[in-house]
């Protein structure tokens, strides 16, 4: 077997267009249609929120690609189509129509996708399970991360840590956020986070000290360990596989979000 590449990780926020971020983030003057390019050479990752709310045309995913930097990676939120719904189990044609939507355009920069579940999603073992087998690991020869963002509190347990760790699916890790269950255990071969508290009172969103606990929470997780100071349901101990980590500024004070970003992507060096 031909040896591992070094685990990358990968910074940014959610989206690129966002009035407050032209003069706070974007130059001024700048214009909207360039606002993808400059921000995916300040940044190494973006999530798309868009795809949960409705289909993209093929041909925007292969702008994307085309105005991005050659290892830039942008991470999906799958359609709400698939997640809002009683039995996810019953998703599978609406997974394979968003796979067919034009998303494979955008080739090798196509990140993880993150599957959001409603905050009233409850767990259930045998709909989750059935949901999982859902996920394709391979479209179009080429290999897919997934990702889910559980949002009740009953998805807090073991079981659930086995089902994606079976699958090699990701629990999203909820950081900064009271509101929303925190599960740091390592179920797939990449770890994908989002954190939430940026503020307006610092000119990073964060104060320095946070900034640093966070990146060194990312190389920790990079390596195979979880950070004591995150919650997992199991015992947390250190695994001997690397990953790639994706982390997205998310919520908070968004028009600190990219300055954060771009502080701990400083930091990461």
């Amino acid at each position: 077997m031909p040896p591992r590449a070094e685990p990358r990780i990968r910074i940014g926020v959610g989206g690129w267009t966002f009035e407050p971020w032209r003069g706070a983030f974007y130059p001024p003057g700048l214009p909207q249609k360039r606002e993808l390019e400059y921000a995916s050479r300040k940044l190494t990752s973006i999530e798309v929120n868009g795809t949960y709310y409705g289909s993209q045309k093929p041909d925007s995913f292969a702008r994307w690609h085309d105005e991005t930097p050659e290892d830039f990676v942008f991470a999906l939120k799958g359609p709400r189509f698939v997640t809002n719904r009683r039995v996810l189990s019953e998703a599978g044609p609406s997974i394979e129509r968003f796979f067919a939507s034009g998303v494979m355009r955008l080739e090798k920069k196509l990140g993880p996708i993150n599957w959001q579940f409603m905050p009233t999603k409850v767990f259930d073992p045998v709909d989750f399970a059935g949901f999982l087998k859902l996920l394709p690991r391979r479209v179009e020869g080429r290999a897919i991360r997934h990702a889910v963002e559980v949002r009740h509190d009953s998805f807090r347990t073991a079981e659930v840590v086995t089902l994606a760790r079976e699958h090699g699916v990701a629990i999203v890790l909820a950081g900064d956020s009271p509101r929303y269950p925190q599960i740091a255990d390592l179920t797939a071969p990449f770890v994908y986070a989002r954190i939430m508290g940026t503020t307006e009172a610092e000119p990073f969103g964060y104060a320095e000290k946070d900034l640093d606990r966070w990146v060194e929470r990312a190389r920790l997780l990079g390596s195979g360990a979880v950070p004591a100071d995150l919650a997992a349901v199991g015992e947390g101990t250190a695994s001997e596989t690397s990953r790639d980590v994706f982390l997205y500024v998310i919520s908070g004070f968004k028009v600190r979000n990219p300055s954060a970003a771009m502080a701990m992507i400083q930091r990461v060096g």
